[in-house]
């Protein structure tokens, strides 16, 4: 009979990955970078206003408020755009979820992909919160300087796991990040020392990841908009929980057998190759244009350009005999797809979709993916004539840390013969093109603010958004009583 190994219950120091996440929350300061600053009040703007946007679709708004009648909380955590009051984590998984709904919020492509404005659910929730409570005991609130600078660190950490590490490969949905940093942020925010940040971080490792099995065909459904919403209220629960002196989990992340990287990384260890900073937000992607999954952003301003062209050639969809489509590897690998889609969320992750309601249309709203859009039988049609191929540059500037193009293009063949081609490679949300894409999103904001807030409220908004002082000089609790209907 073999002899048993024994086990050394000795515990360990946190994990590296643990550790470094940890000490950037407490000690980097992220003040120093007035654009990563500036960008924060650019992404704060454009995150709620998604929200505020989704708050006219029945399929997101039946999923809010408490999670039960009557279970609200008196001077709890605002909703914006609602009357809820609520315990801060139900409020954090409101507003992930509203924020998320569209798929209209910003995003981070690298290896993994992913939103990193999905926390401002755990973000926002706690600091209307904190601040409801210290101005209750006659102390001063939290501005909103305090929520760009969790924003910044929590963009900063999602976005820097994200770089190098691909958990997309191995089935695992890029919204375990979200509840990773905002588990670490939200545990600074409450006051918490580094060994009870680094316990709720340990604890948002253990969680793993849920599946990505709702974003793909032939399961694509609405789950991947409340996700999120999900996993940053998920990451404010186990901050709390640290709080309250929860012990921690030191090899989380390491644990032969039983860690993150043996169980739910198929053994391979996570790498990292650039310290956290600032360097997510100050290069963050804005979905200003099109409600639409970012592979797909240059592919659909290249089919409205298209679309402009062939009505200045006298020319129709139905003149058209074959359809090119070039795009990135990531593209190419989760929103191809052919057969039928039976939901908004399958559609608004479709490549051919989206490019044909763009030459049909020449535009893309979120109306365009609902069924009474989807059933016009043209854009099935174009579909059946489209062919989908990796463009290998697109894919190598997709990944080149002075580019991080995300590149389409459209080659178009009548049945005349003649052709016609759009090429784009960075979207209008691209920093590259910041001076072009912010009016855009400043009129996105207002057209979502005015939509769904008074118009005194909405004018004291707009005005306090307008500058980067007057917006940090706010309390949170008065910015978040604007947004009470």
């Amino acid at each position: 009979m073999s002899k048993a190994a024994v086990l050394d219950a000795s515990r360990p120091d946190f994990d590296q990955v643990i550790q470094d996440i940890t000490d950037y929350v407490m000690n980097y300061d992220v003040t120093q970078s007035q654009e990563a600053m500036e960008t924060a009040r650019y992404c704060w703007m454009d995150t709620i206003g998604c929200g505020l946007f989704a708050l006219k679709y029945p399929a997101c708004t039946k999923m809010l408020g408490p999670i039960v009648p009557g279970a609200g909380m008196d001077n709890g955590s605002r909703v914006p755009g609602t009357s809820y009051e609520l315990d801060p984590v139900r409020a954090a998984w409101n507003i992930g979820a509203m924020v998320r709904w569209l798929d209209f919020n910003d995003t981070w492509l690298a290896a993994e992909w992913g939103h990193p404005s999905d926390n401002l659910g755990a973000i926002l929730a706690l600091a209307d919160y904190q601040s409801r409570s210290r101005v209750a005991k006659g102390e001063a609130p939290l501005t909103m300087k305090d929520v760009l600078v969790a924003m910044v660190q929590a963009h900063e950490v999602q976005g820097v796991i994200a770089l190098e590490n691909c958990f997309n490969r191995v089935g695992l949905d890029h919204v375990m990040l979200v509840r990773i940093a905002s588990a670490a942020v939200a545990a600074r925010m409450l006051g918490c020392n580094r060994d009870e940040i680094c316990t709720a971080v340990s604890h948002a490792w253990l969680d793993g990841s849920s599946l990505r099995t709702y974003r793909h065909a032939p399961n694509t459904g609405s789950r991947k908009s409340w996700a999120a919403g999900d996993a940053s209220s998920r990451g404010l629960f186990l901050a709390l929980m640290a709080q309250r002196g929860e012990m921690g989990y030191p090899s989380a992340i390491t644990a032969k057998t039983w860690g993150f990287q043996d169980v739910s990384f198929k053994g391979n260890e996570l790498v990292f190759n650039q310290p956290y900073e600032t360097y997510v937000m100050e290069n963050i992607l804005f979905k200003i244009s099109f409600p639409a999954e970012f592979h797909a952003q240059t592919a659909v301003e290249a089919a409205i350009t298209l679309h402009d062209t062939m009505l200045s050639m006298d020319k129709t969809v139905d003149d058209i005999q074959t359809i090119t489509l070039e795009t990135q590897e990531s593209g190419d690998r989760i929103i191809n797809k052919t057969g039928k889609l039976d939901n908004p969320a399958d559609r608004d992750h479709c490549l051919q979709y989206m490019v044909a309601v763009g030459l049909l249309k020449g535009r893309l709203n979120a109306e365009d993916y609902e069924d009474d859009v989807a059933s016009d039988v043209r854009i099935d049609q174009l579909r059946d004539k489209m062919t989908v191929k990796e463009n290998e540059r697109f894919t190598r500037e997709y990944l080149e840390a002075d580019k991080r193009a995300i590149g389409n293009a459209i080659h178009i063949t009548f049945t005349d013969g003649r052709t016609i081609n759009e090429s784009v490679d960075y979207p209008v949300g691209h920093r590259r093109r910041r001076d072009e894409g912010i009016p855009l999103l400043k009129e996105k904001f207002e057209r979502y603010v005015r939509g769904r807030i008074s118009q005194k409220n909405s004018e004291e908004i707009l005005s306090i958004c307008s500058t980067q002082e007057s917006f940090e000089q706010l309390s949170v609790n008065d910015m978040m009583d604007l947004f009470v209907i």
